[in-house]
């Protein structure tokens, strides 16, 4: 998912099926098994083959079938039901299982949710073709990635063929990589849209953002560190190589800043991540503090300056703040090329409680236009809860969906989104983002340059009505 600090690695985390990359050295399958073959995922525009304990993708539109950025290698052997885990080396991040008869269903470890795949009789024979290379070729694969994929044109007032007729006449076959650049940037700019971007030359050349959206800067993650060290009643403690800060307000209240939900361990082992999450929670959600004999006062969870990562990790802390199950939200993908409006089934993500140390009291989530992606689903998650939980602040930015990463060439690749997360009611968030209860300004110079906090000062006062 895409955080605002860098779209490049966000999409190197969601590529796609938010698989491992360029795996190598894995246990190779024994042999020809019930997955080997070609298959055809539902949405996303995606085709994996598995042969030899190899899985592969390919990306394709009407125009194109390329070899896509992922690779991942079989990790032991088959479990019951023939799952199938597959990832870099000896650690897994995905299992693939079969589900009936020529199906098959893909679960990331690090995502919200799986997707579903159908059996092909062999690999589409655009794949097995040389790829024509040049600026018109970039060109159309972009143009074509976008409409058959990106699910908000309409909501963005953007008439992409259009887009197309005015374009293309400026693209030939000399067209300077400079020129390109520029074509394709004023093509995707209106949508601003954080989810999607360009990259040229293995860098990121643009990325969208609303109008208006302040990028996290080292210096403002300083000065905001420091306003709401004013109000803590001790050192905070920090976990996760600095993207998770616990620490304890007046009141007994609890206070949670978690500024990514990727990134807490080196390296790309999702179980660890999961393992420093729940050292950062088990440190802020002790027995005693949960429910025992010195119980907090309520809980303040800061995301206003979180560009975003895993939903799985989002659940996970959800999972903390609850007693009871609930659906966080609902996951659809776009899958007809021809059809904008056309979806896969409604897919509900269901917050279960956890068996550690939870809270169930008051909470209070601090958001802002910053609070990206990964950001966004957890608060999404947050909104079924009981008690509810206040938001205060600002709307979130209004990005959801998983990333998909998509060559256009040896050089060229494009970031798009192509899901839509619905609230009980079927309604995406997508573009305004999600609203707070209590709206304030966050992190305004005037707040900086005085050491003030005025957000988690209102979420202080909220809390402490109870107290």
């Amino acid at each position: 998912m895409v955080r605002v600090r860098t779209v490049a690695r966000a999409a190197a985390i969601g590529m796609a099926l938010a698989l491992t990359v360029g795996a190598a050295g894995a246990a190779p399958a024994a042999g020809p098994g019930a997955l080997d073959g070609v298959w055809r995922m539902d949405g996303y525009g995606t085709v994996v083959t598995i042969a030899s304990g190899k899985l592969t993708t390919y990306d394709t539109t009407r125009v194109s079938c390329l070899p896509g950025a992922v690779t991942a290698e079989q990790v032991g052997s088959p479990g019951p039901g023939g799952a199938t885990r597959f990832g870099e080396g000896s650690v897994g991040s995905m299992t693939l299982t079969p589900e009936g008869r020529g199906h098959a269903v893909l679960a990331p470890d690090d995502a919200a949710g799986v997707r579903h795949l159908e059996r092909l009789p062999a690999l589409p024979q655009p794949c097995g073709k040389p790829a024509e290379e040049g600026p018109l070729a970039v060109f159309d694969r972009f143009w074509a990635t976008f409409a058959e994929n990106y699910p908000f044109f309409a909501a963005k007032g953007i008439d992409w063929r259009a887009a197309r007729d005015r374009y293309r006449p400026l693209v030939t076959p000399t067209t300077t990589d400079a020129r390109l650049q520029q074509i394709l940037t004023d093509m995707i700019r209106p949508l601003n849209d954080a989810h999607t971007g360009l990259v040229h030359g293995g860098r990121t050349v643009y990325f969208g953002l609303r109008p208006g959206t302040r990028v996290p800067t080292p210096n403002l993650r300083a000065r905001a560190a420091d306003a709401v060290t004013h109000q803590l009643v001790a050192p905070a403690r920090t976990f996760a190589q600095g993207k998770l800060v616990v620490g304890q307000l007046p009141h007994h209240i609890g206070y949670l800043r978690i500024d990514s939900f990727d990134g807490y361990v080196d390296g790309d082992d999702f179980q660890r991540q999961v393992a420093e999450l729940d050292r950062a929670l088990d440190a802020l959600l002790t027995p005693g503090a949960a429910a025992g004999s010195d119980p907090l006062g309520g809980l303040v969870i800061d995301v206003r300056l979180n560009g975003g990562g895993s939903d799985a990790l989002g659940l996970r802390i959800a999972s903390r703040l609850t007693d009871r199950a609930y659906t966080a939200y609902r996951k659809v993908a776009r899958n007809d090329p021809d059809d904008p409006v056309r979806f896969t089934r409604p897919q509900p993500i269901v917050v279960h409680p956890a068996t550690a140390p939870r809270w169930t009291g008051p909470v209070a989530l601090l958001t802002s236009g910053s609070s990206v992606s990964a950001a966004e689903t957890f608060t999404q998650a947050l909104m079924g809860r009981d008690p509810e939980v206040t938001r205060i602040g600002e709307n979130t930015q209004g990005v959801f969906s998983d990333v998909m990463f998509r060559p256009l060439s040896k050089d060229w690749a494009v970031i798009l989104p192509n899901e839509k997360y619905l609230d009980q009611d079927g309604r995406s968030f997508d573009g305004p983002g999600i609203p707070p209860r209590l709206r304030t300004p966050v992190f305004t110079e005037d707040d900086l340059s005085h050491g003030r906090d005025s957000a988690l000062t209102l979420a202080r006062r909220v809390l402490s009505r109870g107290n």
